[in-house]
């Protein structure tokens, strides 16, 4: 009986069912990517906006050029 902790044992437990719905995920990149970029983005252009201003701190923006599903 000192082997059977039970902790991590068995293939039995609650299983994650899909709702059906397409997950993605998209780089968050910095305004010297959206200022390079050849197809720019109104979000995009916004943040360049945004961070032109002096004073301006950012930590990026979703790419929505880079968007790919979850697998």
């Amino acid at each position: 009986m000192a082997g059977k902790s039970g902790k991590g044992k068995g293939k039995g437990g609650k299983k994650i069912e899909s709702s059906g719905r397409v997950q993605y995920t998209m780089r968050i990149v910095e305004s010297s990517t959206c200022a390079a970029c050849k197809q720019q983005c109104a979000r995009g252009l916004r943040y360049l906006e945004r961070m032109s201003q002096p004073g301006a701190l950012g930590k990026g923006v979703p790419c929505i050029l880079t968007r790919r599903k979850l697998t």
